[in-house]
């Protein structure tokens, strides 16, 4: 085997790994191809014959890859969408996708990457690689040029913000119970069965793209967001259960294509957080098959 040859090998072992840390930071599966991709020629013409720890120097250089590309983003935060939806990691329900778990494991729900995705870019960095990866302070503050303290205070801001998000409720059999109840209620059009599922202070976000900008929307209250049985019996007949990252979810699929993907957040059995993907444009870049129900 070539030197080049040993280092892919190794650089793959490392891959799942990197597109986790990717995921978390850009929210958005084309650009985490796209920095690990980088990493990977940054690493073919690095000198590495000194690295002791490949796996913590190519964190922080995928890490230092997403910093420069969440800093150069400026069409979409120039778009008129008060809504974005990050794209979501879709699976069978059975669960049996290795990829899909690798790169969404610690329960990286949707609720939390919208919530990374209004941080600045060196907040979320601190925060993801120190909270989520445990990588050190003082390999963190070169990265983003500061100091360790400075650093730390960048992950403890993120925090705040993180802990105020609704966590996926823990309770999986729950949330496919729910899931099922909402495909039935919105398939039927039940406007109080619906409303029995959603927590008093429910969100839905709707990301209906910049092509469907009428579609897309925010909605709170659970009496408003049952209001829109209407929109979720459009997509109940072709509703197939799912994984969406990695918890219970659902995918609407019609013959040729997939039209939308539906996450819940859930807080003690009630929806707290509906967040739907239906941007036909970024559906077909996701290139979803019509996973198994």
């Amino acid at each position: 085997m070539t030197d080049d040859e040993l280092l892919a090998q190794r650089f793959q072992e490392h891959r799942s790994h990197l597109r986790a840390v990717a995921y978390r930071m850009l929210g958005s599966l084309a650009e985490t191809d796209d920095a690990v991709q980088e990493t990977w020629l940054r690493l073919s013409r690095s000198d590495t014959s000194e690295v002791q720890n490949l796996a913590g120097w190519l964190t922080t250089v995928v890490g230092r890859v997403c910093l420069d590309m969440l800093r150069s983003r400026t069409s979409r935060r120039e778009d008129p969408l008060d809504v974005y939806v990050p794209d979501p990691v879709v699976s069978s329900i059975s669960g049996t996708d290795p990829e899909a778990e690798a790169l969404v494991t610690d329960a990286v729900g949707l609720a939390m990457l919208v919530v990374l995705d209004t941080l600045p870019p060196a907040e979320r960095l601190a925060f993801v690689l120190h909270d989520m990866f445990a990588v050190p302070f003082d390999e963190i503050a070169p990265i983003v040029g500061k100091s360790g303290a400075a650093t730390r205070q960048l992950a403890s801001r993120a925090r705040r913000k993180v802990d105020a998000a609704p966590a996926p409720d823990p309770d999986l059999a729950r949330q496919r119970e729910v899931v099922e109840a909402w495909v039935a209620a919105s398939h039927g059009g039940d406007f109080d069965a619906l409303l029995s599922l959603l927590d008093p202070d429910v969100v839905l976000r709707v990301d209906g793209g910049v092509l469907a900008a009428g579609a897309t929307k925010l909605v709170r209250g659970a009496e408003e967001v049952a209001g829109q049985a209407s929109m979720y019996a459009r997509f109940a007949p072709t509703a197939r259960l799912v994984l969406v990252n990695g918890l219970p979810g659902l995918v609407s699929v019609t013959a040729d294509k997939a039209m939308s993907v539906l996450s819940f957040t859930l807080r003690d059995g009630k929806v707290v957080q509906l967040d739907i993907l239906a941007d036909p444009e970024r559906m077909r870049e996701l290139d979803l098959t019509a996973p198994d129900a």
